[in-house]
């Protein structure tokens, strides 16, 4: 059973930074899919802000955190991170790890199979 396991949110200060990791374990993810998704404060979605394949030769980014935010991977660890530069109040929120084995399919997927239980960021102003 794959699980996803998120740490490193937290409180900072607009225009610090903070890393976000996710542990991954259960399954092989060498043809996998990673993202991050966030839920803001009284929000009802999860949004996407960014995704990799596990390799890494593909990317994607919400348009408002392209050139602040990188999502990374350390295979010899199965962790993905989301390192988060810049941060601004707006990206105050429930930061979420999800994983898709993908199954032929491209990239990026139309959903996500394994999620995280969260962690939260906060962003002062």
């Amino acid at each position: 059973q794959v699980q996803l396991v998120e740490s490193g949110g937290g409180l900072v200060q607009a225009g610090g930074s903070l890393r976000l990791s996710c542990a991954a374990s259960g399954g092989n993810f060498s043809n996998y899919a990673v993202g991050w998704f966030r839920q803001g404060p009284g929000g009802k979605e999860r949004n996407f802000v960014a995704a990799s394949t596990w390799n890494g030769g593909t990317t994607d980014y919400l348009d408002s955190v392209k050139g602040r935010f990188t999502i990374s991977r350390d295979n010899a660890k199965n962790t993905v991170y989301l390192q988060m530069n810049s941060l601004k109040p707006e990206d105050t929120a429930v930061y979420y790890c999800a994983a898709d084995p993908l199954d032929g399919l491209g990239f990026p997927p139309p959903s996500y199979e394994y999620w995280g239980q969260g962690t939260k960021v906060t962003v002062s102003s």
